[in-house]
């Protein structure tokens, strides 16, 4: 495999993670605004995307394959909770 495709595949690995990130923060700034307000939302993408990625990086060691769909479930919980976290800390500085 050359470096082209080695990029590729690198960024196709790590896509459902940014998608996932993206979709969820946006989401997340949107229905939680009052709280969220002094978070900006690349905080929440980039925090999100970074605990999705280490989730599929733990699912590829464990199950030593890509796109399993226990692998996605948990990117979306890894996703979800860095969301819940990030909502509790503005909570909290808000109060």
């Amino acid at each position: 495999m050359g470096p082209f495709d080695a990029f590729w595949h690198l960024v196709n690995f790590v896509a459902p993670a940014l998608g996932v990130a993206a979709l969820a923060s946006g989401l997340a700034k949107l229905f939680w605004r009052a709280d969220l307000r002094s978070t900006p939302w690349w905080r929440l993408f980039y925090r999100a995307a970074l605990g999705g990625a280490a989730a599929l990086l733990l699912g590829l060691w464990l199950w030593q394959r890509d796109g399993r769909m226990a692998t996605y479930a948990l990117l979306v919980l890894a996703v979800a909770s860095s969301l819940w976290w990030q909502l509790l800390r503005a909570s909290r500085r808000a109060a």
